[in-house]
Formats: structure tokens, C-alpha cells, sequence
């Protein structure tokens, strides 16, 4: 994923106003305050625990969201990218990009039980298959995946990647489905064969970054620099539709329940899609967020939405070597934005 600048911090939870809106179906309930100077990438939620895992900076910072309090952290995550949950192992997977490394460590404790190496260079995306038990890293530098056994915690193969992988999802059947920022292409990846069994054209959708699913309908759902959300079927690679959606995104969520997708968007907005059947999805509305919030986590028994951003400042004057300067950090304004339905 598109990454943010990094330091440590420490949490601290303050309440916000809400954000109302007569129109809107959702509204900001909370604003989770997280102390330190920290960029951030993937946050992942345990639907099943209600346990927060956030990426920030050097380490994944937890939050039990039933007291509103910081669980624990872990540290020495360099770079941290993802978090993969494998609760039937009591395990977490963490991939830490600067390090070319996955943090492996205890669900219940949070100790670290190990670190192991993967086979290329910046692990990003990374995604737990239950099927198979095995653990897929994407390396955004080498353009390849590392596939790590969960039980034995050890690297059992990597597989060769025709471009720059972004995010990933696991089908529970056994595949996993992969985006291709620099090609604008979806893979198919049997987890067992560890093989690249399918590449397909995402059409007009271009850069595409999160991805997210419906497993029941088999609808794949895309989100792509050119403000499209590209759904396509798991099953053959068909393109189903595509939706328009905000600016600067890197993230998809779905809640299972509702039937609903979600586009995190860093122009401040968060597309939400109503999916009425299989070949059916509607824009319900584009809330009203904060600009950088880009990535996102779905909680599909509470219907939380997760979305860590934080306050930005100027962005310094172009030169040759950075024709495209990043705004610079504004200290101590990292958040967790928590976004619920209206009742």
C-alpha cells in the first residue's frame, strides 16, 4: 500500500462531536486518538474478538474496541505494512516492509513467537488462506510472493508475479486473489499449488490498490487510482460493473451482513455501495470522513468502520527530484476515525 511517514507513539482516546447529517445513513461516532508521529498503512479487525490492529510506525498498536482501551503492542515491526489474523492457530502475521520480514505472534499474549525472512524485498499486502494454513506475503520491490506454512512457521515456497502486487484477499476456498498496481490486472493464485492459475484485465479500472470480497455472491471488488471501484467475478474474471468513487484511494472493505462495500478514500470521503444481488450494486452515499483516511477495516458484527488518518500540513514546493512533494505531518494528530450506520 501507499505508505505515510513513521515514528512511535502511544494511545490516547478522546471523544469527537458527531457528524451529523440528515441524509446519510452513517455518521462519525468517535475519533480514537493515537499519541505520536507515526505513518500507518493496513488495519485489520477480529469481527470474532473485536480486537483493533493498527500499523503505526515500528509496531501494531492493539485496541480492545468493547473498553476502548490499548491492549498491547508489538513491536519491532520495521516498516509495517499488513496484518494477517489466523485465529484457529491463535496466530497474527505481520509484514514488515523495511525489515523484508514477517513478525509472527500470539493472539491471546501478543508475544512475538518468531521473525522469518521472506524471499523478496518490501512485503506489503499479506493474507492468511485457512484452507491450505498457509501465509501469502507480497513483495512490492520484487514482484513476487513469499508463502510461509502457519503451523511450522516456515517459508515454503515463493511464486513469481508478472507486476507490483497490491492488496489481497483469500477467497476460504482455497485461492487468493491479488491486484497488480503496474498492470492493471487481478491474479488468481491457488494457495496449495502455489501457482498463478488466472491474470485478468481490470478494463477501465487503472492502479488498482484495495481489494475486497463477497464470498457468497464470488463478486471481487477493486478500487483504482481512476476513481473506480471495478467489480469483477471471482469464478472467470467477467467484469460485473464498475462504480465511480472518491480521490486518492488504497483501501476496500465489505460488511458480510449488510452487503455493503466500502471505498476508503483519501480526498476525505468514504464511498459506500449497496450490493442488492450478485449483478446489482448502487452507490447509498459518499460520507464525509477526513482527508488521508485511505485505508479501512469492517467490522461486520458491530457495522464499525475503522479509518486512520491524520492531520496534514502544506505540501513543500516542487522540485526536479520531488516533483510530487507529500504535506508534511502535523504532530500528534493521528486518529482512528470510528464510523457507524445511523439506526
Amino acid at each position: 500500500m501507499k505508505k505515510a511517514i513513521f515514528i512511535t507513539g502511544c494511545l490516547i482516546f478522546s471523544t469527537c462531536s458527531f457528524l451529523t447529517n440528515a441524509q446519510s445513513h452513517y455518521k462519525i461516532v468517535n475519533k480514537m486518538k493515537l499519541a505520536g508521529d507515526a505513518g500507518w498503512d493496513y488495519i485489520a479487525v477480529d469481527d470474532s474478538t473485536n480486537m483493533l490492529y493498527v500499523s503505526h510506525g515500528t509496531m501494531v498498536q492493539v485496541v480492545n474496541l468493547n473498553t476502548g482501551k490499548l491492549a498491547g503492542t508489538i513491536d519491532n515491526t520495521n516498516g509495517v505494512h499488513g496484518i494477517a489474523l489466523a485465529p484457529d492457530l491463535n496466530k497474527g502475521f505481520i509484514s514488515d516492509g523495511k525489515d523484508s520480514a514477517v513478525t509472527i505472534f500470539d493472539l491471546k499474549t501478543l508475544a512475538t513467537i518468531t521473525k522469518v525472512n521472506v524471499t523478496g524485498r518490501n512485503p506489503d499486502a499479506i493474507v492468511y488462506d485457512n484452507i491450505s494454513q498457509r501465509v501469502i506475503t507480497f513483495n512490492g520491490r520484487s514482484s513476487n510472493a513469499t508463502v510461509l506454512d502457519a503451523k511450522t512457521n516456515m517459508v515454503v515456497g515463493s511464486i513469481a508475479l508478472p507486476g507490483k502486487p497490491e492488496f489481497a484477499v483469500a477467497d476460504g476456498k482455497g485461492k487468493v486473489y491479488v491486484n497488480i498496481e503496474d498492470k492493471n490486472e487481478v491474479l488468481q493464485i491457488d494457495a496449495a499449488t502455489m501457482k498463478v492459475e488466472q491474470t485478468w484485465s481490470l478494463g477501465m479500472g487503472e492502479g488498482p490498490s484495495g481489494l475486497s470480497m463477497d464470498k457468497k455472491t464470488r463478486r471481487l471488488f477493486s478500487v483504482c487510482d481512476n476513481k473506480l471501484m471495478v467489480i469483477m467475478s471471482a469464478d472467470d474474471g467477467k467484469i460485473v460493473t464498475t462504480i465511480p468513487i472518491g480521490e486518492h484511494v488504497d483501501a476496500a472493505g465489505f460488511d458480510v451482513k449488510m452487503n455493503r462495500v466500502y471505498s476508503s478514500n483519501g480526498d476525505g470521503t468514504l464511498t459506500v455501495v449497496q450490493e442488492k444481488d450478485a449483478n446489482t450494486f448502487t452507490v447509498l452515499e459518499n460520507v464525509v470522513t477526513q482527508r488521508g483516511a485511505r485505508t479501512i477495516a469492517v467490522n461486520s458484527k458491530t457495522h464499525h468502520i475503522y479509518l486512520p488518518t491524520a492531520e496534514f500540513g502544506s505540501a513543500p514546493e516542487a522540485t526536479k527530484d520531488k516533483p510530487h512533494p507529500k504535506p508534511s505531518l502535523k504532530l500528534g494528530s493521528f486518529i482512528i476515525i470510528d464510523v457507524a450506520t445511523i439506526n
